[in-house]
This record gives structure tokens, C-alpha cells and sequence, in this order.
């Protein structure tokens, strides 16, 4: 893996802000052009879905995987569905973005600004629907293995059929999905961003204090305190959120899975701790902080957000995974790399032939 850091001549200048982003975009497609092509050893772009290599790249034409089909040969799991409402919960209530002109202003490249949470929202109530897929061979009582997985009602309609067909084959554990969806909107001064966003532990402990005890209550199941067996995923802020779990508290998660994970500055209110949000993960955290015993699957496209933004703006998606995988990677972590040719953001086409062997992959020693 390269550590990639970029820069062209006249970026900063705003008189030559048009030459400057052409060679911003060319430096980042070469950069990652180059990255993928180390990765990949001569392989000329094949490589399997299973992802064996660190750093790998796949496409630009994807298939999806068998796994993903119904298969009426195989036991099928239930799923259940819950509706949370904001007035319950004692860490987020409830808030909504304000659409003003503060909340309105943009960079240069179109990414909105960060401002104090009072002048781009506002208290708001909320209601959050959480699906539970059960796997038809759990044994009630037991404590089972499981995956959070955030912006649940994404993968409804296809992860419960991945799952039947891979535990009937015992490519996973008999595991538990707890797919919640956020409170709501997106990015900075909404629920859904100060949950996802927010580079703290708070979101996971809304899980664990809320969700979890929810839910195991409605089902009458039992969740695993092995952090061996607790999983986290999602896609786009859903994604950062997913690590965000893990890295404030490996004692209870140690499985990352994510797709376009926004390891970019996107969190509001501003916190001084971590000033550009998700960005600071692979700026300086990782390789500041001492290894911890996690393991990590992350994806990326080739045309994901704001692929052609400069560095300066920490705010290009492609980019800033490319600089987690390396900082992941010069740290020892155990991780998988995804470049995705020819993918955009959270790439239906990407997840369709990328997702059961990523999920092989980091379950493959539990037992």
C-alpha cells in the first residue's frame, strides 16, 4: 500500500481554481490507479470476491454472488421488525436540521460546513424501526454471535438471504442481525449525522443501553458478550460509524465491515477533540493510538463522493479510505482493502459480489 498524499500547484490559489481541480482529479485517479495496481500484482484487474490480498481491486463489471439468490433448498431465518420512538431514549432524543443560511453554506466543492449546533437545529421527535433477523437455527437461550448493522432497512431484503444460505453451508455462525435505522436525515445538523458522524462512543452506547435490551427483550434472545462474536457494519456515514464502535470500545466489538465509509470531516457540531471528524482517523489516531483487536473489511469506489476534492478539504471519500487502508495496514491491523473500478457510492453492483466473501472473511475463525 501507498500512503498517498497529494498535491497540486496552485490548489489553494482560487484564481486558478478550475486548472487546480483538473490536476486534483488527475493526481487522485493516478494515485489510486497505482495503489490498486501494487495491490494487485499483475492480476490486470481479476480478482475474487473473497478478497484474499490485503489491498485489492475489482471491476469495473461485478456479478452478483450466488449467496445472494434464494436458495429454497436451505432453512430461511425470520425477520422481525420494531419501531423505536425518540421519547424513549435518554441519548438522542431527537433533533432536525434547520434550513437556513448558515445551514446552507458550502465549501468551494459543494460540501457543507460545520457550524454550532443550535444555529442549524432543533429539538425533534423521531420514530426508528429496527429489523431483527433470527436464523432458524438458533437454539433460544443461547447467547448468540451478531452484527450491528447501521441504515438497516438497506440490507432487509438481502442480507437475511446471504445469511440463510452461508449458515446452512457453515461459512458463518449461527448469528443474529440487529439492523437499525438511524433517527433520521443526513449529514451535518441532523439526527442521523450526529449519530453516525460524531467521532465519540455515544452511538455505541445507545445500542448497547437501548437497542440490544430492546430487542432482546421483544425476541426473547440472548447476545454474546464475546467481542470475538460482535460485529458492526454499514455504508457511508453508516460505515464510520461501524468503526467508530470498535475503536472506542474493542472490549465489546471486534468486527468491521464497511462500504464508502465516510472517514471524512462531516461531523457537526464541531468537536475540538477531533476537529475534522472522521478524517482524523487516518490522520493521525490509528497510527497515535496502540493496535487494538479489531479486524476491518472497508470498500471504496473509483468515482465515490467527491472523488475529485483536494486534500485540503478532507472531504474526498476515495481518498480518504485509500489513507485508512494505509494506516491500517503500517499499524499491523488485520484488514481488507477494496478498490472498486468504475463504482460510486455504497455500489449496489459492488455489494451484490463483494459482501459474502467479506463476510467469510472476517468471521472465518469464530467458533
Amino acid at each position: 500500500m501507498i500512503h498517498i498524499i497529494y498535491s497540486a500547484p496552485g490548489a489553494r490559489e482560487r484564481g486558478s481554481d478550475g486548472q487546480a481541480m483538473r490536476m486534483m482529479k488527475a493526481c487522485l485517479w493516478v494515485a489510486a490507479r497505482l495503489c490498486a495496481a501494487l495491490a494487485v500484482l499483475g492480476a490486470a484487474g481479476a480478482m475474487s470476491p473473497a478478497c484474499a490480498q490485503q489491498d485489492s481491486q475489482i471491476g469495473p463489471d461485478y456479478t452478483d454472488a450466488p449467496e445472494t439468490v434464494i436458495n429454497p433448498a436451505v432453512p430461511h431465518g425470520v425477520v422481525h421488525e420494531l419501531v423505536m420512538d425518540s421519547a424513549a431514549s435518554t441519548i438522542f432524543p431527537g433533533i432536525v436540521r434547520i434550513e437556513n443560511a448558515t445551514s446552507a453554506r458550502r465549501d468551494a466543492y459543494g460540501n457543507r460546513l460545520a457550524a454550532p449546533a443550535e444555529q442549524v437545529s432543533e429539538p425533534a421527535p423521531y420514530q426508528r424501526h429496527v429489523w431483527v433477523y433470527v436464523p432458524h437455527q438458533y437454539v433460544p437461550g443461547i447467547a448468540a454471535p451478531f452484527m450491528v448493522l447501521q441504515d438497516g432497512h438497506g440490507y432487509v431484503q438481502r442480507l437475511p438471504v446471504i445469511l440463510d444460505n452461508m449458515i446452512a453451508a457453515h461459512r458463518l455462525p449461527v448469528m443474529i442481525l440487529v439492523m437499525v435505522d438511524s433517527g433520521g436525515g443526513d449529514a451535518q445538523g441532523s439526527e442521523r449525522g450526529l449519530e453516525y458522524d460524531t467521532i465519540s462512543d455515544r452511538y455505541m452506547r445507545f445500542i448497547e443501553s437501548e437497542v440490544l435490551p430492546r430487542v432482546a427483550a421483544e425476541y426473547h434472545l440472548r447476545f454474546t458478550s464475546d467481542p470475538e462474536g460482535r460485529g458492526t457494519m454499514g455504508g457511508s456515514s453508516g460505515g464510520v460509524a461501524a468503526f467508530t464502535m470498535a475503536w472506542f470500545h474493542p472490549e465489546l466489538y471486534r468486527k468491521v465491515l464497511t462500504y464508502s465509509g465516510t472517514f471524512v470531516n462531516q461531523a457537526s457540531p464541531v468537536d475540538p477533540v477531533t476537529p475534522h471528524g472522521g478524517w482524523e482517523y487516518h490522520d493521525h489516531l490509528i497510527a497515535e493510538a496502540a493496535r487494538k483487536p479489531i479486524r476491518v473489511w472497508l470498500e471504496v469506489g473509483e468515482n465515490d463522493l467527491h472523488f475529485g476534492d483536494p486534500e485540503y478539504t478532507w472531504h474526498s471519500w476515495p481518498l480518504a479510505n485509500l489513507r485508512m487502508a494505509a494506516a491500517l495496514k503500517a499499524k499491523g491491523y488485520d484488514y481488507r482493502f477494496v478498490w472498486a473500478r468504475g463504482a460510486k457510492h455504497v455500489d449496489a453492483r459492488v455489494v451484490g459480489q463483494t459482501l459474502p466473501g467479506a463476510l467469510a472473511w472476517l468471521w472465518r475463525d469464530f467458533r
